[in-house]
């Protein structure tokens, strides 16, 4: 992986030649769509000459037919036939700007129309200053620049570090974040997991969607997997992206890597489904973490309101500055009948934001209700480039074996234990986690992707186990809800209760208190068992206030996951002996330093 450093960086100094007639914000309208033109030109070197040689041949036909022949020809989904290539642009400073448009123009229909979205076009007349030169400094220090040897994942990285400094540059980072390509490894895996046996078997097509696909990671990472599975097997991918530069990059690797890039859609998947009729096998997003979408509020609360469950907001709809669960039930609208399987990064918000039946409880309650929520796995911190808060990976699927049905697996994989265990000498390395040797932005940490004892493959293990320890928890889908109860006291006046004229006791609203009431509560054994509003009542609330009631009327559900809660572990005060003993011998440890100093 040192590789995608040492070509982003020397992309990167590229930029250097934009200082003082570009902003810095607006490095990445030059950077980024040279990066996709010499890719392209890189991938499509071999062949370079004989599509120039056959062309002659297909002058006649119609340009359909035309790029057909040629992709053929250049082996790939895409060809160019223009004359030029990077190595001969650099040849003819004088005219740079024509024989890169000329360049451009030559690109297959599909190739082209993804360059049109950084409307580079623009950049060109911009940077074609006799003046400073620009243009063409720009063009010789791509062509130096070796891109033959990245694969796909190498390449989604360069992509976005570039991204990623370029959103610096321009104070762009909230909420934008990319995913570590080993995240999205372990999500892969644990979505792919159950299903193992059906992936394995020659001639198998599957489908994989992503709503927010950003320059395509998700997709390439779910695509080499099935491929080290089943090389025989074929995985149709397909996606949606808001950002021009980002679609435009994905489109591209969709484009080298022989995929249909047509199945990658731009716009903003609220407000425009790209792929309105579309159900997929398997789907996985890493959406912007706590980006409102207010923009988008009419078209999403006019199809939540009138279109219900036939819709894709049905359950409801969350905060306006958080629109995480509605990426989730975006997903769950295009979930198969015959079943699905989706994994979702989120950060803690949606675990439990929302009082009882507000939109992300009520979105919650349906979910889980519907026995669709299969596993949770909290990740460790400082995973992600533009953000060291903790994330969760959530499993949501409509095909639950029997084993899981009507239960939900919780995986702690934070390391918090280990680093404990590594502190008192019990292990030797931590399980979930390693230190990165260099930090990408606030990425500091990542995730092992070795053997069964370690990062992807341990906490897959756990999933695939499915067996309780000190990391895995396994509840009934029923442990998560709860009724909200208004408990009432009576008025007094002079002592007495004061009554409305059906004799029942008027509320002292002074004294009015909430209760959170657990479905389930633990019996003399541990064990979870259901419990009724009235149970908690005269066990927990009479004693104390023997007047109390419930006041019916007000009592609404909730749902909510309380995951820390889950896994914390009391630890018992240390003895006053021993903190006494550890006092005096620090004392004396200073009285003899001092002595020392003295002397």
């Amino acid at each position: 992986m040192q590789n995608f450093r040492e070509k982003a960086d020397l992309i990167w100094k590229v930029a250097d030649l934009l200082r003082g007639d570009y902003k810095q914000s607006d490095y990445g309208k030059v950077i980024l769509p040279m990066t996709v033109l010499r890719r392209l030109d890189c991938v499509l070197a071999p062949n370079k000459q004989k599509v120039l040689d056959y062309l002659p041949k297909v002058a006649s036909l119609k340009e359909s037919a035309r790029d057909l022949t040629l992709n053929k020809i250049a082996g790939n989904n895409f060809h160019n036939r223009s004359k030029f290539d990077f190595e001969k642009l650099k040849a003819d400073s004088d005219n740079i700007a024509v024989n890169l448009r000329n360049y451009i123009n030559g690109f297959s229909t599909s190739a082209r129309e993804i360059i049109e979205y950084f409307n580079f076009d623009d950049q060109i007349d911009r940077l074609d200053d006799p003046k400073t030169d620009l243009l063409y400094k720009v063009v010789k220090e791509f062509e130096a620049i070796d891109l033959t040897d990245m694969d796909t994942m190498q390449m989604g990285y360069v992509f976005e570090e570039l991204i990623r400094k370029f959103a610096e540059q321009s104070n762009e980072t909230a909420g934008e974040h990319f995913t570590p390509r080993e995240v999205i490894r372990l999500m892969v895996n644990i979505l792919f997991n159950e299903d193992k046996e059906i992936l394995t078997k020659d001639g198998v097509v599957k489908t994989v969607y992503d709503p927010a696909c950003g320059t395509g990671g998700m997709l390439s990472v779910a695509e080499t997997y099935l491929n080290e599975l089943n090389s025989k097997a074929k995985l149709e991918v397909f996606g949606q992206e808001i950002n021009p530069e980002s679609y435009a990059i994905c489109k591209s690797d969709m484009l080298i890597k022989g995929q249909n890039p047509s199945n990658i859609k731009f716009g903003n998947t609220f407000t425009v489904d790209g792929l309105e009729e579309e159900k997929f096998d398997y789907m996985l997003s890493n959406p912007p973490f706590g980006v409102d979408w207010k923009k988008a509020s009419k078209i999403i609360n006019d199809e939540a309101t009138n279109k219900g469950f036939a819709g894709r907001f049905g359950a409801g709809t969350p905060r306006i500055n958080d629109g995480s669960f509605l990426f989730l039930q975006h997903m769950i609208s295009k979930m198969k009948s015959n079943g699905s399987r989706i994994g979702i990064v989120f950060n803690g918000s949606p675990l439990f934001s929302g009082a009882a039946e507000s939109g992300e409880s009520n979105i919650r309650k349906w979910i889980i209700e519907n026995d669709w929520l299969e596993a949770v796995i909290a990740l460790p911190d400082l995973l992600f480039y533009n953000t060291g808060i903790s994330t969760y990976i959530w499993i949501v699927t409509n095909k639950k074996n029997e084993e899981r049905k009507g239960k939900i697996q919780l995986i702690n994989a934070t390391g918090e234990k280990d680093e404990e265990l590594l502190k008192e000498g019990k292990i030797k390395f931590n399980r979930f986690w390693e230190k990165m040797q260099k930090s990408l932005g606030n990425k500091r940490k990542q995730v092992a992707e070795n053997g069964n004892t370690k990062g992807i493959g341990f906490i897959t293990k756990l999933y695939g186990d499915f067996e309780e320890n000190d990391f895995c928890k396994i509840v009934p889908n029923e442990f998560f809800g709860y009724w909200r109860v208004t408990v009432e006291q009576p008025l007094k006046e002079n002592g007495e209760t004061v009554t409305d004229k059906k004799g029942n006791p008027k509320p002292d609203t002074s004294l009015r208190d909430y209760e959170n009431i657990p479905f389930l509560q633990k019996d003399t054994d541990g064990k979870l068992v259901p419990q009724t509003i009235e149970e908690y009542i005269d066990r927990d609330v009479k004693p104390h206030l023997p007047e109390a009631w419930v006041d019916e009327n007000k009592t609404k559900i909730g749902y909510e996951i309380n995951f820390t809660k889950y896994f914390y572990e009391f630890k018992s005060l240390r003895p006053l002996s021993d903190i006494k003993a550890q006092i005096l011998a620090l004392e004396e440890s200073i009285v003899e330093a001092e002595k020392t100093v003295l002397d």
